[in-house]
């Protein structure tokens, strides 16, 4: 079974504090896990970010939207209980009505605060310029909708560097290697890693680098700017020249990918080879800001707990 959207977690969040007790917020998130029938694989499953579970997430977003609507009062650091319309909420339930988004709609104070997060929404929306991604029936939670926003323009933006590299000259692909392997700490000084890389003139380019900036160990390094995959024949070639070289450590770039028999062999041998496939090329520029430019920065804040927490 799916992992229940926070609109779906709503009805058995309010079923687990209709016992009039208080609960904790990891209660809802066991009880709701049960109730859905939902694996060990289902929990552990993390929002884009790594830093959260989806389902805790979502739990956690069901507990807002139901506080803001007056459904549910927090009573503590992580505390919830029921409030007199949330009870009311579950006799509306017995009767057939579904606690969702509609239901919320009629307390003034969630209409508030819908409509500072739907502009939010709109804002994440707006940026990948597909409203699938949020909607007023739906379960995505700002988080995720922020997030998945961010992955979509990654994506993009990955791709489109790999075009560029692939359409400039040689020489430029050299450059973004150089770049890129000293934006990562490697090479030493961007001249000592100029004079280190770009030796073969082959569409590529080969070279020994420092692997830190004292020089204490070298990195033996190839890139091929080519659309085919590259396959074993190549990487064991790559790992030969590694002993003419007296290099224990080698790192392939290639804007393309490698084959399935090219991966293998490098997790076989005795060498430390790193491949660097074109979508990782990608994703490293981004990340060490090479070739990309920032556009727009977005700090998201949670609530500090312990301020409020009384002493």
């Amino acid at each position: 079974m799916p992992i229940p959207d926070f609109q779906t977690a709503m009805e058995p969040l309010l079923e687990l504090l209709g016992d009039e007790r208080e609960h904790r917020q990891t209660e809802a998130v066991d009880h709701i896990a049960g109730q859905f029938g939902l694996t060990s694989e289902d929990r552990s499953a993390l929002l884009p970010s790594g830093r959260q579970t989806l389902l805790a997430n979502r739990v956690a977003w069901a507990t807002t939207h139901l506080a803001k609507a007056g459904l549910v009062e927090r009573t503590g650091r992580g505390r919830i209980r029921l409030t007199e319309r949330g009870r009311q909420a579950l006799r509306d339930h017995s009767a057939g009505v579904q606690i969702r988004v509609p239901y919320l709609n009629r307390f003034s104070a969630y209409l508030e605060f819908r409509g500072k997060s739907d502009r939010e929404n709109d804002l994440a929306v707006e940026q990948t310029r597909n409203r699938s991604v949020v909607s007023d029936d739906g379960g995505t939670s700002p988080v995720e909708a922020l997030e998945a926003s961010y992955l979509a323009l990654r994506r993009t933006l990955g791709q489109e560097i790999l075009d560029r590299v692939k359409q400039a000259p040689p020489s430029f692909f050299e450059q973004v290697v150089i770049d890129l392997l000293v934006a990562m700490g490697y090479g030493g000084s961007y001249a000592d890693a100029a004079q280190a890389v770009g030796r073969s003139g082959d569409d590529g380019i080969d070279g020994i680098i420092k692997a830190d900036k004292l020089g204490l160990d070298f990195v033996y390094v190839q890139a091929k700017r080519w659309d085919a995959p590259v396959g074993r024949p190549t990487v064991q070639a790559f790992a030969g020249s590694l002993m003419g070289q007296r290099a224990g450590k080698g790192v392939f770039i290639t804007t393309s990918k490698f084959t399935n028999e090219a991966e293998e062999y490098v997790r076989r041998i005795e060498k430390r080879i790193v491949l660097v496939n074109g979508a990782r090329l990608a994703d490293l520029m981004i990340d060490h800001g090479v070739g990309v430019a920032d556009v727009a920065t977005f700090r998201i804040k949670r609530i500090d707990t312990d301020y409020f927490e009384p002493e």
